[in-house]
């Protein structure tokens, strides 16, 4: 290897350090280190320099100041294929440093922590780490620069193998830094924008992820797929879900069981939510779990083969037994009755995911995204219903009680199906849902279509229909009038509003106006 090499170890997060450096030792790297991991070092009897020795300069300030010197960051920088460089070195008496491990003061587990003030938390802000990895990074054709523990290995195997480190693999170890610093940042940003309850949209996005898991795919078998959390304390969202059975969740698991999560989130009572393709195929609420799960069940028992289900409930036996019986893909729930865990077990492929926390709502400062191409359209979450003093009666016959009801369930239930989107309602459970086409009367004549073949030809009747936004013509009204629909809940907001209200006088159907709009694309 030439000359005397020298390696800069600081690290935080100490797995694997110390195997790491005794290897290097052997190999004939000279050891510079600093506070707690140079003590740790020397507990093990690693030959190792301290960095005030290496600089001639005292550590200070609480140790916030030890790294930050022209002897270390000139000793980075310096390009070896550069003769003024090495000369000016020279001149100076500072020596090369050739690797750097480095890893940052824990700020995420500070701000994780139980009633962390902000003062702890920008303590934990490191300075001196990303100023080094930054340098050492900036000059990978020289030094090799290692973030990860994972990568100690790879390191001491072409250390041992070639006597170096490969190009390639300092450019990949490269490429590791400025993401590992880039998450470290956006982090610290995001903290800080919270902390000022800064809920604007930012001229600049930037947000930080961590993966969870790879994926065997993503939408299609041909697409490449993986599952990432926000960094930050979400309770009640599918990233902080136990799965206690079956395969791992698919991308298209996790996407419907979202989706039928934020409906869920709507109901305070007893309530079931089958979703398929992100679509809700079957809702029902009852004073009781196994009552509404049988109100969902029978909405439709064909669209919920294969599909996902959400209960806001323990998953009792007697519950169990029945689901049991049908093909799905996901149960998710807040606990399961240790038989009813032990009878859906048998069923291996089936998944099973414990959410303790799953009433809690989606922060309503939560951002929405879509790809575009060539961008990103953001947007807060869609978290509010309607205004309760909002509501408006419009039409001469004014909802009964029951009605009223069914209509604040069946409006809960569209905001989640995708527009145009209808859903009709009885007795707080789903009669018809019709999600996604590019005309509303399409959506609303799906819906009676669907009640009369999945239910029976008169399921409709004495039902209440939701709409996500207003309706354009009177159309969907006389639709409504010959299913036997009574109720009608929607936005209103069309310049035709008065055509859909005094088709619904004419046929003594009641009417509400929310005043509030749910699309769903």
């Amino acid at each position: 290897m030439g000359k005397k090499m020298r390696a800069l170890i600081s690290v935080s997060d100490k797995t694997g350090i110390v195997e790491f450096a005794k290897e290097l030792h052997s190999i004939g790297i000279e050891i510079i280190s600093t506070g707690g991991t140079y003590a740790k070092l020397k507990e093990e009897n690693i030959p190792a320099m301290e960095i005030s020795e290496l600089t001639g300069f005292p550590e200070c300030l609480d140790g916030r100041v030890k790294t930050l010197h022209p002897v270390v960051h000139a000793g980075l920088l310096a390009r070896r294929d550069k003769a003024d460089h090495m000369k000016q070195l020279e001149d100076l008496k500072i020596e090369t440093i050739d690797f750097v491990v480095v890893n940052l003061y824990p700020f995420k587990q500070t701000i994780l922590k139980e009633d962390v003030t902000r003062e702890e938390a920008v303590e934990n802000i490191d300075i001196g780490g990303p100023t080094m990895l930054r340098s050492a990074a900036k000059n990978y054709q020289d030094v090799a620069v290692v973030v990860d523990p994972r990568d100690y290995e790879k390191v001491l195997s072409e250390l041992k193998e070639k006597k170096e480190v490969s190009l390639d693999t300092k450019f990949y170890l490269m490429q590791k830094v400025f993401m590992h610093t880039s998450n470290y940042d956006t982090m610290i940003a995001d903290y800080l924008k919270k902390e000022r309850k800064d809920y604007d949209l930012p001229e600049t996005l930037t947000m930080t992820f961590e993966k969870v898991q790879d994926m065997r795919y993503g939408e299609n078998p041909h697409q490449k797929a993986a599952f990432y959390r926000e960094v930050g304390k979400k309770i009640g969202s599918i990233t902080d879900a136990v799965q206690l059975n079956g395969k791992e969740l698919s991308f298209n698991n996790i996407n419907d069981t979202n989706g039928a999560l934020e409906l869920l989130k709507e109901f305070t009572e007893p309530t079931i939510v089958a979703c398929k393709h992100g679509n809700p195929c079957g809702v029902g609420s009852a004073s009781n779990i196994l009552e509404a799960w049988r109100k969902a069940f029978s909405a439709d028992k064909v669209s919920i083969y294969g599909g996902i289900v959400v209960s806001n409930q323990e998953i009792t036996l007697e519950l169990a037994e029945e689901m049991k019986s049908v093909f799905l893909e996901v149960i998710v729930a807040p606990s399961y009755a240790s038989d009813a865990l032990e009878l859906l077990q048998t069923k291996k492929n089936l998944r099973l995911l414990e959410l303790k926390d799953i009433e809690v709502p989606q922060d309503e400062e939560a951002y929405d995204f879509k790809k575009v191409n060539g961008g990103l359209i953001v947007q807060t979450i869609d978290s509010k219903l309607y205004n309760e003093e909002e509501l408006k009666v419009v039409t001469d016959r004014i909802p009964t009680e029951q009605e009223m009801e069914d209509l604040k369930f069946a409006f809960r239930m569209v905001k989640f199906v995708k527009s145009n989107g209808i859903a009709v309602a009885k007795n707080k459970q789903s009669i018809g849902i019709g999600p996604g086409q590019v005309n509303r009367i399409w959506s609303t004549i799906q819906c009676m279509e669907h009640a009369k073949e999945l239910i029976d030809d008169k399921a409709t009747v004495g039902a209440v229909l939701a709409s996500d936004a207003f309706f354009p013509f009177d159309d969907c009204v006389e639709v409504c009038h010959q299913a036997g629909i009574t109720a009608i809940i929607q936005p209103g907001g069309s310049i035709r509003d008065e055509d859909s209200i005094k088709k619904c006088n004419e046929y003594g159907i009641a009417m509400v106006f929310t005043g509030m709009r749910h699309f769903k694309h």
